[in-house]
């Protein structure tokens, strides 16, 4: 599978998304993507999910070193001694020593983003992470937690897919030299995967409709992508994307859906998007 290398860190340009999934439907789906080949795991304190998590990773025998693991501080608990509570509970519920990234889920108008890029900072000093970053940061903010923070930030987690114009995040995550990490990116419901762009696409080249725009993620210049499923056979199907390549007008046509600027997750604590 591609890996991603960004300001000092390597990351799987796939992953697991965990959102939603618990229990021990969320034990074995991390235990089966590992067993995979899977080496990319995303999960958050909001997921409620962190020891299910641990679970399947402790189950499936891969060791700890090889598995890229991202949680995230929920908004609510950035103010520095709530988010380093937060991150060492994490690691409790997870039962690891460190996670490989911690990120900021959302922003907090709140909370000064001095004092949360510090805190951040600081468990990173401590060896509770590895490498951070933020989720849910349009460019203005972006660039504010870039000037902040001492240590280079690794990724922004946003939601992406056809439907919706993340084209001035992008440029700004390759400005600071860090990822984009897509989530909700098959979108929902369905719809863009019947799309003529996309079905064309996949007829041309033997492959589902989902894998044409999982490829059409990772296709872009360090994009990586967290598809979330709670089968274990697309799991496989979600990983076969590494063996084609799309053509420059598909890659194109796929884009261009983005004029529907449809925002799945928007909340009354989301911050400004960026005009598209």
């Amino acid at each position: 599978m591609k890996t991603l290398h960004v300001n000092g860190a390597a990351m799987p340009a796939i992953g697991l998304g965990t959102w939603t999934l618990q229990g021990k439907e969320c034990s074995r789906l991390v235990d089966a993507a590992l067993g995979l080949g899977y080496r990319h795991v995303d999960t958050a304190t909001i997921y409620e999910n962190e020891a299910d998590v641990g679970e399947g990773i402790r189950g499936s025998g891969v060791p700890r070193g090889e598995i890229f693991l991202t949680t995230k501080v929920w908004w609510t608990d950035l103010a520095a001694a709530d988010l380093v509570r937060s991150a060492e509970k994490s690691l409790r519920l997870l039962g690891v020593d460190y996670v490989d990234l911690l990120l900021v889920h959302w922003p907090n108008p709140q909370v000064p983003l001095a004092e949360t890029m510090d805190a951040l900072g600081s468990v990173r000093e401590r060896g509770l992470t590895r490498h951070i970053g933020v989720s849910n940061f349009p460019t203005p903010l972006l660039a504010e937690a870039v000037r902040l923070s001492e240590a280079p930030l690794v990724a922004n987690q946003v939601e992406h897919h056809p439907y919706l114009d993340q084209r001035k995040v992008h440029a700004a995550c390759r400005k600071y030299g860090m990822a984009m990490v897509s989530y909700c990116p098959l979108h929902r419901g369905g719809g863009a995967l019947q799309e003529p762009a996309v079905t064309a696409a996949a007829a041309r080249h033997g492959k589902t409709p989902a894998q044409i725009v999982l490829r059409w993620h990772v296709q872009q210049e360090d994009v990586a992508v967290i598809p979330r499923t709670s089968r274990k056979e697309r799991l496989t199907e979600n990983a076969a994307i590494f063996d084609f390549s799309l053509e420059a007008d598909e890659m194109e046509a796929i884009g261009g859906l983005r004029s529907a600027n449809q925002r799945i997750c928007d909340y009354s604590f989301s911050p400004e998007w960026d005009a598209s």
